[in-house]
């Protein structure tokens, strides 16, 4: 099956209320506890998770409360007054006392968060117990992608809940990534070019959506303040103001509001939504810099949403790489190259230079200091864009590089699947040493 841009953006890239990991522990438990006779009154909650969403939901902040985390609380707060139809901003109706309720079940000890070490892809099974009855829910593969609800031991069959990522005709991501890898980089730029005025519309809202994370970050300085700090330093005369401080500035800001657990949504790219804010706010800098038009912006948008899809399909949704580096820095380098006025080449050759420069950059759990990764996939996604634009392009000599972008995207797929499990499981290992070995 073929597929366009139209179909990338509708698969790819939806709003997401705070980081994507916790979202899903509560989307499982909202599920799951929408099956119950009476919503509200859960005695005992029980969730299994792969380490991946273990490892990326640890540590993060959780919008609405005031800064706290924690896997056990985010499941608490999904069962308790999430809204599973709101998909990934499911935490959305949650309030002070919905909190505080949250905290009281957990503080009992009545959520278990089990860690499933060994279990590859994306796992989230929640289990609720409540007045005798007991809900189930699984997520697989997409943060999203609810395959099985059951009540009393009875799988439920028709719920809209059920498999969002599945389509008529086999119409899923699934799909989609698998075609995804055998295309070349002319390829991607003919997809994007197809984009048409309803397509730029959407792009232009999630334009908008980042960039209020991103005043936000400013005006406010949540988190670890990276947005903010770079402003002060500008201000100092410490630092320049040009296009990729400019780029720095907007996607350290926004990763600051979003860590930090600001109630206010990103528009996410390839699953993740600080994939969405690395994709978008490079390009938005660079487009105010050059004072390109809005059309233009959106349309380098959406290359940007459309190479980091291809970059992830062979990637993995999660792994112990930081695709937020690779993927959506890479679809902001190919996009700032389509801004410059760059040719296949150019725009292949700046994807190449930021894979080289940041393959190596590990993840290490979704948290605060995430604003720091992004500002640094910000300012190398333009930095690599002009090294392409003047002739500087890594070669297929160096390293993993290949003999193009799509080869080069190819290698670092089987770097992150393949040469770095190890890494992951040492990283998540370090994480819980520091928890005193907890959920192991």
């Amino acid at each position: 099956m073929k597929y366009s841009a139209k179909d990338i953006l509708r698969l790819e890239v939806a709003p997401a209320l705070g980081c994507t990991e916790p979202t899903a522990i509560a989307l499982g438990a909202a599920a799951a506890a929408s099956l119950l006779p009476g919503r509200g009154a859960v005695d005992r909650i029980e969730t299994w998770l792969d380490p991946n969403i273990f490892k990326n939901g640890l540590a993060v902040s959780i919008p609405g409360t005031r800064g706290l985390s924690g896997l056990d609380l985010a499941s608490a707060m999904g069962a308790l007054s999430g809204d599973a139809g709101l998909r990934m901003e499911v935490l959305q109706p949650v309030t002070p006392k919905d909190v505080d309720k949250a905290l009281t079940i957990v503080n009992q000890g009545r959520v278990k968060v089990n860690l499933m070490a060994d279990h590859k892809g994306l796992f989230v099974k929640t289990r609720i117990e409540a007045g005798g009855d007991i809900a189930e829910s699984v997520i697989e593969r997409l943060h999203d992608n609810i395959v099985s609800l059951s009540l009393n031991g009875d799988t439920v069959k028709e719920n809209p809940l059920l498999s969002p990522c599945c389509g008529k005709g086999g119409n899923s991501i699934v799909n989609l990534e698998l075609w995804l890898k055998d295309l070349s980089m002319e390829s991607i730029l003919s997809l994007a070019g197809a984009l048409d005025t309803q397509d730029l519309e959407f792009i232009r809202t999630g334009v908008d959506m980042n960039m209020a994370l991103a005043r936000y970050g400013l005006a406010h300085k949540p988190g670890l303040a990276v947005g903010a700090t770079l402003e002060a330093l500008a201000e100092k005369g410490l630092m320049a103001r040009d296009m990729i401080h400019a780029a720095r500035v907007l996607t350290g800001a926004a990763a600051d509001a979003r860590m930090a657990g600001v109630a206010l949504p990103a528009m996410s790219s390839a699953g993740s939504g600080n994939h969405g804010l690395t994709a978008i706010l490079p390009v938005k800098a660079v487009a105010d810099h050059l004072g390109a038009t809005d059309e233009a912006l959106f349309r380098a948008v959406g290359l940007s949403h459309v190479v980091t899809a291809w970059v992830k399909s062979h990637t993995g949704r999660l792994a112990a790489i930081c695709a937020c580096s690779v993927a959506a820095g890479a679809g902001a380098a190919a996009a700032v190259a389509w801004l410059l006025k760059g040719d296949s080449r150019q725009i292949g050759g700046a994807v190449e230079n930021i894979i080289e420069d940041l393959a190596g950059v590990i993840c290490d759990g979704a948290k605060n200091s995430c604003a720091l990764k992004l500002d640094t996939a910000a300012s190398t996604a333009v930095r690599s864009a002009l090294f392409a634009m003047n002739g500087l392009t890594v070669k297929m000599t160096d390293g993993i590089v290949g003999e193009s972008a799509q080869k080069t995207i190819q290698n670092v797929g089987i770097l992150s699947s393949q040469g770095m499990v190890a890494t992951d499981k040492t990283i998540l290992r370090i994480m819980l040493d520091k928890l005193g070995g907890q959920h192991t």
